[in-house]
């Protein structure tokens, strides 16, 4: 395997369209690319969603380590919701968690993953399990299940099984809490002002029984904590992913960073010096949704560290031995389900009537114990 190659495994990526170019096959066959993230311009009906990650996964068979590839996406429910109807229109999280019922959120994380997993989608970049602890932070919000630490907590846990059950890959984000925030990442680099000891006390329980429960995933946030790490946002932070999420949590799954595109990253550093950072600081998965251009930077800069020694070879083979041992575990049959059968699950009379409870704050009739 050439380092290229080896270093492709480390990169989830958007592309442009419903369907691939020409393009792009080349560039994830010919770099051995982990996965892609569909976003809302890959996503129209069903049946070309199947079709695309039909075509996607197809490409794992000319690519070197012949590995199912992941195929993401963000669905959370509510207004972070990429695919339209007749797929299951879910409610916001804080919904399923104002109705304090474990069961509902088992049965809400199930059969949305088990509509994803239909169509081919083996990855959902969720649950959001940041803690609502400031009413001004419009950029979580609704998406938070709740503002009591360990109400969240014991919903986490319920969620995540729920995907477990799906079999879909699960992913608590934004390491370790963006709850507090009121600067938007997107845009530009919050600052918090939290110790270490709040963060243990209050925002990292979620995602300390998010680790407990087998989430599959963690996703970094991009925040500084001054008064942690004083000079590296989380996503480029070996303390927060190496001492705190590997070493005092336990934690054995992968690290994928939000998307490196975000201006919180984009403004202060060099885009080629980005993934090079957070591969440093002990992330797995470094995360493309929008730009073209970047994940062949990123790669000339990863390849450029190890040249240089920064980064080295065997730094490298354990995490993508990590992303294999994943994939050969969890995505055992990573092609999309017939299309007759989609069409049966998409859009479900029970999912819908489970959905429709919930957001009119109904405690849904007939539902199994998980």
């Amino acid at each position: 395997m050439s380092l290229r190659e080896l270093i492709g495994q480390h990169l989830i990526i958007g592309v442009a369209g419903t369907t691939l170019t020409n393009d792009e096959k080349k560039f994830i066959v010919d770099n051995n690319i982990a996965g892609i993230i569909l976003m809302g311009r890959n996503c129209v009906s069903p049946e070309q969603i199947r079709n695309l990650c039909a075509e996607i996964q197809s490409l794992r068979h000319k690519m070197k380590d012949k590995a199912p590839l992941f195929i993401g996406i963000d669905m959370e429910g509510g207004r972070v919701h990429r695919l339209k109807p007749p797929f299951t229109q879910w409610p916001p999280l804080k919904l399923v968690g104002d109705l304090d019922a474990p069961t509902v959120a088992f049965h809400f994380a199930q059969r949305m993953g088990t509509e994803l997993m239909s169509v081919g989608i083996n990855l959902d970049f969720a649950p959001c399990i940041d803690i609502f602890n400031n009413p001004k932070n419009t950029v979580i919000g609704d998406r938070a299940i709740g503002s009591d630490a360990q109400h969240v907590e014991k919903m986490t846990s319920a969620l995540i099984r729920g995907y477990i059950k799906s079999g879909i890959l699960s992913c608590g984000k934004h390491f370790p809490g963006h709850g507090m925030t009121v600067v938007d990442s997107h845009e530009e680099l919050p600052v918090e002002e939290a110790d270490l000891k709040r963060l243990h006390d209050v925002e990292l329980l979620p995602f300390k029984k998010a680790a407990r429960s087998r989430v599959d995933m963690m996703m970094t946030s991009h925040i500084l904590f001054k008064n942690i790490d004083p000079k590296n946002p989380v996503t480029l932070s070996e303390f927060f992913l190496k001492k705190l999420l590997r070493e005092e949590m336990k934690y054995k799954g992968l690290v994928v960073t939000d998307d490196l595109d975000m201006k919180a990253m984009a403004k202060y550093y060099d885009k080629e010096e980005i993934p090079v950072l957070a591969k440093l600081a002990g992330a797995d998965l470094m995360l493309y949704c929008n730009e073209p251009a970047s994940p062949p930077a990123a790669i000339e800069g990863l390849l450029n560290a190890v040249a240089q020694g920064r980064l080295t070879e065997d730094n490298l083979r354990q995490s993508h031995q990590r992303i294999l041992e994943v994939k050969k575990i969890k995505l055992l049959s990573p092609d999309p389900r017939p299309l007759e059968d989609v069409m049966e699950i998409v859009g479900n009379p029970e999912h819908l009537a489970l959905a429709d409870s919930i957001r009119k704050g109904i405690m849904p009739d007939g539902l199994l114990n998980e």
